[in-house]
């Protein structure tokens, strides 16, 4: 039997291989006057960042864990002619782009460069001053005359976490929950339908489907147990959608549908609470209290059954990890000052690379003395760029391969 190419069943086993994307020119097309558009608070400096998220990279590779990248995986997996046309066309009617002279133009524009390079520019963006000759012809060109790009940049890629998720052997590829991101899984779409080593992984969820989820929802929390936020970016249908295509497949039995407050702060659930070990996790001291979590299971094996419980987050997970201790580490140590600080700076954002052993932004000094007060070895990582994009370690990582606690 073929080896999965896919292999996760865990937050904290040891991380074998991983997905990352470096960040490129999207981040120098953002604008002030579009961050709101662009889901952005700030502008990071691209030099730094990119050597931020090269000392990323290399915390993977001191630790033996493989790096791959995005714009290498999408660019193999338009090996063919015909499937690189068919993205093509898909991208710019994703970009919104229904003026069949910029269709034009645009696919002309992307077929100039090398494949790579062609998605490196889809992941930038378009400025109206790239292209050469560029003419008001129409009402709608002068009515957005003032825009400066016909095809907007993508600078949340770096967050690799969102787009899709691997779980099990499988992969989900996410419906984002806003216009800008969505355009986001098209890479996942191809990778994971085309790449010659990727094409034969399961989908439990398609981008196609009504309803949003994404990855910094989704967490593993043993070979039998999915937890996922419902949150802003997360809707519960789709919670219910992608439990009927995963549970009973493989080992996975429940999973914990954790209704989460729908504000930014809390975007996603690994905003606020991840796994560290086999029972420490790092939360955000503001959902400590008591907390509403459905239990989603097949009783039958074939229909869904749905429990409510309310409870305290160690209480829950003691109970569904047959767990007889959990400790939570606050962010910032449970100071409010502290906790409010680093929390803006992903304090609660960790990435496991093996149990007890996490990545962390070293700027969150409070929070990492509380995890190695608590046992946890930590490798820090520059953020002063990076962290202006409010995702941290786990957000910009996407695990494609654990080894099997």
């Amino acid at each position: 039997m073929k080896k999965s190419a896919i292999q996760v069943y865990s937050e904290i086993g040891k991380l074998k291989k991983v997905l990352l994307h470096r960040p490129g020119y999207e981040l120098e097309n953002l604008m002030p006057e579009y961050l709101e558009r662009l889901l952005f608070d700030d502008i990071p400096f691209l030099k730094v960042a990119q050597e931020e998220h090269d000392a990323f990279a290399q915390l993977f590779k001191q630790n033996g864990t493989e790096v791959v990248y995005l714009l290498d995986l999408a660019a193999q997996a338009l090996h063919d002619e015909d499937v690189k046309e068919e993205f093509i066309n898909q991208f710019i009617v994703e970009a919104g782009i229904r003026e069949s002279r910029k269709t034009e133009i645009l696919k002309d524009f992307y077929k100039s460069f090398s494949t790579k390079d062609m998605i490196s520019k889809m992941m930038a963006g378009i400025r109206v001053s790239e292209i050469k000759n560029y003419e008001k012809r129409n009402l709608i060109d002068y009515l957005e005359s003032d825009y400066p790009f016909l095809v907007d940049p993508l600078p949340n890629l770096y967050f690799t976490r969102d787009p899709f998720s691997t779980v099990g052997s499988g992969v989900s590829v996410h419906k984002m929950h806003t216009v800008t991101r969505n355009r986001e899984s098209i890479f996942g779409k191809y990778i994971f339908k085309y790449h010659p080593e990727y094409s034969d992984v399961p989908i439990w969820y398609d981008r196609n489907e009504n309803y949003s989820v994404e990855g910094g929802d989704i967490l593993i929390l043993d070979k039998e147990t999915i937890a996922i936020g419902i949150s802003q970016r997360t809707h519960a249908s789709a919670i219910e959608k992608y439990a009927q295509n995963i549970l009973g497949k493989e080992s996975f039995k429940k999973i914990l549908a954790i209704d989460i407050p729908k504000v930014r702060a809390f975007m996603h659930l690994d905003t606020v609470f991840t796994m560290v070990d086999y029972d420490k996790f790092t939360i955000h001291p503001n959902i400590k209290k008591d907390m509403n979590v459905f239990t989603l299971t097949k009783d039958d094996g074939v229909n869904l059954s749905i429990k409510e419980e309310h409870n305290t987050i160690d209480e829950i997970l003691k109970r569904h990890l047959n767990l007889d201790k959990i400790t939570l580490i606050s962010c910032g140590g449970g100071n409010q000052i502290d906790a409010a600080r680093e929390q803006w700076n992903d304090g609660s954002n960790t990435l496991t690379i093996s149990p007890g052993n996490v990545i962390v932004y070293e700027r969150n000094y409070v929070s990492n003395r509380v995890l190695e007060e608590n046992g946890i070895k930590i490798n820090t990582m520059p953020s002063a760029e990076l962290s202006r994009g409010r995702g941290g370690p786990r957000c910009m990582s996407m695990p494609f391969v654990r080894e099997v606690e």
